[in-house]
């Protein structure tokens, strides 16, 4: 069942680059990275937004949490692609991680972990579009389009064109 719609997915992400602008108050050291599979074309579309607002280009990569999840026992290896490719040392510098949805936290927990691997930013913050409720881990965004109370047995999928084959946002039972 869809709930929201491209006109929406528009202005959800403007909002969020809105959001970031704030956040990062004219930093110039910030790298978005989005939490793969439909983060990095998050972060690109948001980082596009925010250089058509300020003039200023972000760099934007991708974290790949395959290897970080906290199942990856009960699972084994899970297939995918691209693995993480950030644009520069993360040292230093301000990382937005950016997600779709957020739901338990596990998967923000293994992004964390992922770029400690890479280093050690002066800063990590969280941006994301939907945020739907059922916390296990103490995980909270900075920057929140959407919050929304989502039964544990019900799924919130985005769907961006690039990837998928539209943007829209549905409810998944």
């Amino acid at each position: 069942m869809q709930i929201y719609d491209s006109i929406w997915m528009r202005n959800a992400i403007e909002k969020m680059a809105d959001a970031i602008i704030r956040l990062s108050a004219g930093r110039q050291d910030t790298i978005l990275a989005g939490i793969r599979t439909r983060g990095p074309l998050l972060a690109k579309r948001v980082a596009d937004v925010i250089g058509e607002k300020t003039g200023s280009a972000l760099l934007v990569g991708a974290v790949d949490i395959r290897l970080q999840r906290d199942d990856f026992h009960l699972r084994g290896a899970v297939s995918g692609t691209g693995g993480t490719d950030l644009p520069a040392p993360i040292d230093g510098r301000e990382v937005i991680l950016i997600d779709d949805v957020l739901f338990t936290g596990r998967t923000v927990r293994a992004a964390l972990n992922e770029l400690l691997d890479h280093g050690r930013a002066s800063a990590v913050r969280l941006a994301v579009l939907i945020d739907r409720g059922g916390r296990e881990l103490p995980v909270q965004p900075d920057v929140c389009v959407e919050r929304m109370t989502v039964p544990a047995d019900k799924t919130v999928a985005v769907r961006l064109k690039g990837i998928d084959a539209g943007d829209d946002c549905v409810l998944e039972l």
